[in-house]
């Protein structure tokens, strides 16, 4: 095994690092090139701490541009960064494009493999690096990534000293939080921008099924919304629900205080700007909320105005690995989600285990472990690990399954009140709140401690 540099990008080196596709069981031999990203600028050599970013569902470099908070940081704590990618996403795919299309190959896309990779690849570079030897290192990561930089802690504390899980839902799992409670924080942030916006929005389901019933509200629909591919039938407005709802969430979890191009190029705080399309009184009819509706969707998918129809098939960029994500979640990653209309402004909706293993069946012919993530990661009964801080968002509904309270002394959650989706490892901003500035200050803080601890204890 080895290290080569191919290519100098901006600040980073991509890398490209032969790693085994299975590295739990023994019949399967085979390696693959998994992709990472290395910036040692401001890296104090010998034993500079290593900031080392857990890789998540999609093209890495993605997320690297994403990741401010680990340059902006990288000078004052003399790191290096390293950004690694997970495998199947990006160029990190083990049989090349054609992996997702058999389960035999997909078999080996589980978060338990990632976390290996990620932990041979820092062994790799402490013995090959000249002064990586006796580096600390710490893992950031967040959404699926947080996950993934909280667990490698749990599960390789000889490998990382700590650890920065941002906007992490470990416990988004069955029997952990209830189902509803995502869908009532997105309610919340819409409720909180404007008049009557989440009423507005709850109305619109019904206002969507009494345009829809004709040919004539199909097409008006179609031509309201531009929609780059029209609708025809009861099962295209049921599709087109499913679109404005994944919408309405994508919205809540990059409600930033800036412009921004996370998942959509959009305006700042773009769920006020919505909602001013939504701020009706009680006695609007069906096409005039819709016509709201359609305007406010377009902030999401138009905001530069340079789209010249919605596709409904896509509700984010495409630099995310949605069918690998979904094979995840079809396996270990079961995230319990429900509706009621009543506590959230979309249509009841039971979480049903049954139909979604049968949907997983038929797409992969595989079926789901509703418990495998809370038995391989300890679920709720964590308090035996150490040096991990959860930040969360109160505006991300990903925050319902995530650790908000203070478990242990170093097992501890910092609440960003005006936060969005990880907000506290994007580039600092002017218009940051105060709240995330004072989270990433601690979190250097805490950097700092594990750095001081690390460099004891090998000294000792």
């Amino acid at each position: 095994m080895g290290l080569s540099s191919l290519k100098l990008l901006f600040y980073f080196v991509s890398c490209f690092y032969l790693i085994q596709i299975d590295h739990f069981g023994f019949l399967e031999d085979g390696t693959f090139k998994q992709r990472y990203l290395m910036a040692d600028k401001h890296w104090k050599q010998p034993g500079g701490p290593v900031l080392f970013y857990t890789g998540n569902e999609g093209d890495i470099t993605w997320f690297c541009n994403n990741t401010g908070f680990m340059w902006e940081i990288a000078e004052e704590l003399g790191a290096m960064l390293v950004f690694a990618e997970h495998r199947y996403y990006g160029e990190s795919l083990p049989f090349g494009p054609d992996s997702y299309r058999g389960s035999k190959h997909l078999n080996y896309l589980t978060s338990e493999q990632a976390l290996a990779d990620f932990a041979v690849l820092i062994q790799d570079l402490k013995s090959t690096l000249p002064g990586a030897q006796h580096s600390p290192v710490i893992a950031v990561g967040g959404s699926y990534g947080g996950m993934l930089s909280a667990w490698f802690r749990m599960k390789y504390p000889n490998i990382v000293v700590g650890a920065l899980a941002s906007s992490a839902p470990i416990w988004q799992f069955p029997g952990m939080v209830p189902c509803g409670d995502f869908y009532k924080i997105v309610t919340q942030d819409f409720a909180r921008s404007g008049y009557n916006c989440d009423a507005n929005i709850r109305k619109s389901w019904k206002a969507i099924e009494n345009v829809s019933s004709t040919a004539a509200g199909l097409q008006w629909m179609t031509e309201e919304f531009s929609l780059c591919t029209p609708l025809k039938n009861k099962n295209d407005a049921f599709g087109f629900k499913n679109w404005l709802q994944e919408t309405w969430v994508n919205l809540a979890m990059v409600d930033y205080p800036y412009e921004a191009n996370f998942l959509q190029p959009l305006p700042r705080w773009p769920i006020q700007v919505v909602c001013k399309y939504l701020a009706f009184d009680s006695t609007v009819s069906d096409y005039q909320l819709l016509r709201g509706v359609s305007q406010a969707a377009k902030v999401y998918y138009n905001y530069t105005g340079s789209s010249s129809c919605l596709n409904t098939s896509q509700t984010a960029t495409g630099s995310l690995g949605f069918l690998g994500w979904y094979y995840q979640a079809c396996t270990e990653m079961v995230m319990p989600m429900c509706t009621d209309g009543v506590h959230d402004m979309f249509e009841p909706e039971e979480w049903n285990f049954q139909a979604f293993s049968d949907e997983c069946n038929i797409i992969f012919g595989v079926r789901p472990r509703a418990d495998w993530a809370g038995t391989v990661y300890g679920g709720k009964d964590i308090t035996s690990h150490s040096n991990i801080i959860f930040s969360n968002g109160g505006l991300d509904p990903w925050s319902a399954g995530g650790v908000t309270y203070n478990i242990t002394d170093s097992l501890v959650s910092i609440m960003i009140p005006d936060g969005a989706h990880h907000l506290d490892l994007r580039y600092s901003n002017d218009h940051d709140p105060p709240s995330v500035r004072a989270a990433r200050a601690l979190e250097v803080k805490y950097f700092r401690e594990w750095i001081k601890q690390a460099k004891k204890s090998s000294t000792s």
